[in-house]
């Protein structure tokens, strides 16, 4: 499945340059606000600076929410369109600023706590840090599956985040492949300053890997005494490798030689 994910990714990405190029000059325009003005606001008013910074914070997540919609179309291989974004936009706002709201308060209490428990230099303060930053790791690999699952299984933000964790602990595997191929997209974003793949093109991973990973629990439904170790991908997988086609990178740089 790994495999096929990432060639998956790749072409879907390929199909769509243009689309996702867009979704990505939407991201570094919003990121100017949390990035650059909280510094010009900092001499002036430090109180506006900090308010510039928790308000891009907000904006970019209400646009994640909804540029995550447009890349889940692309993942089932539809083509996104300006007028359905805006729809999107109004669809996935509430749960995209609770989720800003969450990572908000997380910084926050990592920024508070590590220092005070780190101060304390006992037994107590290093079991405390220890168990915030397992617990951290835990919040990001499961939270990496919050958009795919607000767009693809629940719109209600309680039972999204019950099911991140559902799906973290039952595919932990999965849950760091997805990761590390995502810190990779964000390097290679950074050779093109985030225009391609860019953000939208680290959604696109996620709805991609997510919408592959849910033929498992399709199968398992319809054969509830099928061994979850060994799942047919192979046979899961036939359709989205027809839709796929047999292309490869040869071929896309010389399509007269395939």
């Amino acid at each position: 499945m790994a495999l096929f994910l990432i060639k998956k990714w790749f072409f879907d990405l390929w199909d769509n340059f243009l689309a996702i190029i867009l979704l990505n000059l939407g991201f570094i325009v919003i990121l100017a606000f949390p990035v650059f003005i909280p510094e010009l606001l900092i001499e002036a008013s430090p109180a506006l600076s900090l308010f510039s910074l928790i308000l891009g914070v907000f904006l970019f997540f209400i646009y994640a929410g909804a540029a995550s919609l447009s890349a889940r179309d692309i993942a089932d291989y539809k083509a996104p369109e300006i007028k359905e974004f805006f729809g999107y936009i109004r669809e996935s706002w509430v749960s995209s600023a609770i989720l800003a709201a969450i990572f908000l308060l997380h910084f926050f209490i990592l920024n508070v706590a590590f220092p005070v428990y780190s101060s304390m230099q006992n037994l107590m303060g290093l079991a405390a840090m220890v168990f915030l930053f397992w617990a951290s790791v835990v919040w990001l690999l499961s939270s990496q599956f919050f958009f795919p699952i607000r767009a693809r299984l629940d719109t209600k933000i309680g039972k999204v985040l019950r099911k991140c964790f559902v799906i973290f602990f039952d595919n932990t595997m999965f849950a760091l492949f997805a990761a590390i191929a995502a810190i990779a997209i964000v390097v290679i974003s950074a050779a093109t300053a985030f225009l391609i793949p860019g953000i939208g093109g680290f959604l696109l991973w996620y709805q991609a890997g997510f919408k592959l990973r849910m033929y498992k629990y399709d199968y398992l439904e319809e054969n509830p005494d099928a061994n979850r170790r060994k799942i047919p991908w192979d046979a899961l997988l036939i359709d989205d490798k027809e839709r796929v086609g047999k292309r490869t990178l040869r071929g896309m740089i010389f399509p007269w030689k395939e």
